[in-house]
């Protein structure tokens, strides 16, 4: 997800956080998953104390790498105007 310019968690453990432009956009960001076959949670205030809204992606050990490579592709092709720092 950094590597397309997502601002993604580097995470310890199995929970990755990718930084959505907004509240509204972070909401149809996780729908727009959803209907794609994708469950992502979503973060946004008042729950993230930093106010910065997110898409909250939990991953298992018995993920294949084609399960991991579908589910970035639907992340990227979903992502908001804005989700990209780059």
């Amino acid at each position: 997800l950094t590597a397309s310019g997502l601002a993604a968690a580097r995470p310890d453990a199995a929970v990755v956080s990718v930084r959505a432009p907004s509240a509204s956009a972070a909401l149809r960001w996780a729908a727009d998953c959803r209907e794609a076959g994708l469950f992502v949670g979503c973060f946004r205030p008042p729950s993230v104390p930093d106010g910065i809204s997110r898409l909250r992606l939990t991953a298992r050990a018995n993920l294949t790498g084609e399960e991991i490579d579908r589910a970035v592709g639907v992340i990227l092709r979903t992502a908001p105007a804005g989700a990209t720092d780059r």
